[in-house]
């Protein structure tokens, strides 16, 4: 298959470029400096770009979203705006989007408002549940899956195995790696299609 990721040197987008490597895709990492990444194609392009993204949607298979709000101050806006237009450009496509896991639940309650959840990430969690929200709202012609990580995703192991889960946490914590190996599997084996789900160990 033909993979884009787009956000391909980040913590998740890279695991996700050597995991789609490893099984024989061809992938196109996509960055804002084209950066180059062993074994694919490097190209340098910005998610607001619709005219961009509509070649790309065209050109593969799948398409991931592995991109976030800024962390530094930057505007969360631009980035909302920037998935809107990814969703308005992505006929044709696969659309597969690392989500949040602020909008998992617990009895009801979304972890995003529960009072222990981390104040640090709450304003990233509160962005990326709105563009979870957008992406729910967009014609049936879209081919959308969110995969939302366990509350607690970092790199660690690759194991191949995974626990998932619709609307709560498939449990506590899951290594980019495995994360990926999820993220491939739906791909490959689509069982999600405009829905969300999450992943753990």
């Amino acid at each position: 298959m033909k993979i884009a990721v787009y956000g391909a040197t980040g913590m998740v987008g890279s695991q996700i470029v050597n995991e789609s490597l490893t099984r024989g895709h061809e992938v196109t990492a996509i960055s804002r400096k084209g950066s180059e990444v062993a074994g694919a194609k490097a190209f340098a392009a910005d998610l607001a770009d619709g005219e961009s993204f509509a070649k790309i949607a065209k050109e593969h298979d799948a398409v991931i979203l592995a991109t976030g709000p800024s962390r530094t101050g930057g505007d969360h806006g631009e980035w909302l705006a920037a998935m809107d237009t990814a969703y308005s450009n992505a006929e044709g496509t696969r659309l597969m989007i690392v989500g949040g896991a602020g909008t998992l639940e617990i009895d009801g309650v979304r972890l995003l408002d529960s009072p222990d959840f981390p104040e640090a990430y709450k304003a990233e969690a509160t962005t990326a549940a709105a563009a979870f929200a957008a992406v729910k709202e967009t014609p049936e012609s879209l081919d959308w899956t969110v995969l939302a990580p366990a509350p607690v995703i970092q790199p660690g192991e690759r194991t191949g195995k995974y626990s998932t889960a619709k609307d709560s946490p498939a449990g506590n914590t899951i290594s980019t790696q495995d994360y990926a190996v999820a993220m491939l599997d739906e791909i490959e084996t689509p069982a999600h299609r405009r829905a969300r789900f999450t992943a753990a160990n």
